[in-house]
């Protein structure tokens, strides 16, 4: 159980300020604007194909450019985050992903959008290393998974505005405006995020005693440190694998389930925004939820060891019934089922992007969080072959929930397995 003093250090938390959950809610809003952004062609998958002439197997060749840029993208932006900072390393990526999405509406083929979707996820990558970076520099390790989980959220938000808005743009001025209209506006945030950013010992903001509260930790290494200094460590591989496992199943939900209910459900662009918010907005709880379970019960005495994993363990069990998501009749019987799984997915999440903070000083964090991402994309690109295959061939997504439902408790026991402690990793060896 928590301690008086530690009570006591908590309540004084809340009196001495609480500037970093500003920092917290500029991620939350970039991250509406990646996942709006990302999810856009899987709400625009009907239109495009029946435009553009595409297959199934067309269709998963765009996500793949997607993914294999977001694969090299991660490796070079965890490096370029922990070499610039957070600040410059956000405004890059920022720039590159808003102009590719703006570019989107001057696709005339299928290669036109190949091209731009690549150079969206190479902008794109450097979202998570960039807020993970400032989270490490903002919020001490009890609060990380929390701070995590709310701006991890951004991405349900993003997720649930996309169905409800961009129809309604879509069919007043055509697919291509949607692009256009939404980059443009989107670029009110670099503002506020180049105005508004420092780390905490250069922010005017921030008082004496958040900085103490932001800097409790036990220091650790504070120079760069690159992958060659981490690749070779266990715990770098628990993490990676983690995301091997996890990331196919968010952007198999992500890309594919506005053409799952199309074709399950017959709903189509005006008849599905609601369904898909739903299950984006129930995803949404489960991100906070996941960062609040764990870091609840660390600030209840137990160790990060144990409070990341129970909270992981639940999130598999969670997932469970997505398994017999193809069997439902009713549509809100499947919104149900999914919107579970996606939040248990946002849970399971959150709990692994804190474990390179739990595990590695805050020199070599971006560089763990890059080779995760970009072994997490590896296996986006995987799913993305077989789904295309599998509804090409078969025309059933029972084989993809299948996939889905038994992903978590895979990545759960390579986590384990690799460290078993989730100790901290001595990198002066």
């Amino acid at each position: 159980m928590a301690s008086k003093g530690e009570a006591a250090v908590s309540g004084a938390a809340a009196r001495v300020g609480r500037y970093r959950w500003v920092i917290c809610g500029l991620l939350f809003a970039a991250t509406i604007i990646n996942y709006v952004d990302r999810q856009m062609i899987g709400v625009l998958k009907p239109t495009l194909m029946a435009d553009l002439h595409w297959t199934e197997q067309d269709f998963a060749n765009v996500i793949i450019w997607f993914q294999f840029a977001y694969a090299v993208g991660y490796i070079i932006f965890g490096k370029v985050v922990d070499q610039v900072g957070a600040r410059v390393g956000y405004t890059i990526a920022f720039v590159i992903w808003q102009v590719a999405h703006i570019l989107h509406g001057a696709a005339h083929s299928l290669m036109h959008f190949a091209i731009a979707r690549f150079a969206l996820g190479i902008g794109e990558s450097g979202n998570f290393p960039a807020g993970i970076k400032a989270v490490t520099e903002w919020f001490p390790a009890k609060e990380r998974a929390f701070a995590i989980g709310v701006f991890n959220a951004g991405a349900n938000i993003g997720a649930v505005l996309t169905p409800l808005a961009i129809p309604y743009i879509v069919l007043a001025w055509g697919w291509r405006s949607a692009f256009v209209i939404t980059g443009v506006v989107s670029f009110v945030w670099l503002i506020a995020w180049w105005t508004l950013y420092r780390t905490p010992r250069e922010h005017p903001k921030v008082t004496e005693g958040e900085l103490a509260w932001i800097e409790q930790d036990p220091a650790d290494q504070v120079q760069k440190l690159g992958y060659g200094a981490v690749l070779t460590r266990r715990e770098t591989w628990a993490y990676a694998l983690g995301k091997f496992f996890i990331d196919p199943i968010w952007w198999f939900f992500l890309f594919w389930l506005p053409g799952y209910l199309y074709e399950r459900y017959h709903l189509d662009l005006k008849t599905f925004g609601i369904p898909l918010a739903a299950i984006y907005l129930v995803s949404d709880m489960g991100s906070v939820a996941g960062g609040w379970l764990s870091s609840r019960l660390m600030r209840a005495g137990y160790t990060a060891n144990l409070a990341r994993k129970v909270t992981m363990l639940v999130c598999a069990f969670a997932v469970l019934p997505v398994l017999f998501a193809e069997s439902l009749s009713s549509v809100w019987m499947a919104v149900g089922v999914i919107g579970i799984a996606t939040a248990a997915h946002q849970a399971f999440s959150a709990n692994l992007y804190a474990l390179p903070a739990d595990m590695f000083p805050r020199g070599a964090v971006g560089s763990v969080i890059g080779i995760g991402g970009t072994v997490g994309a590896v296996g986006g690109i995987l799913m993305s072959l077989y789904v295309g295959v599998v509804l090409e061939r078969i025309g059933s997504y029972w084989p993809l929930f299948a996939v889905a439902g038994s992903a978590y408790f895979v990545a759960l026991a390579c986590v384990h397995f690799l460290s078993p402690r989730l100790a901290r990793v001595d990198m002066s060896h």
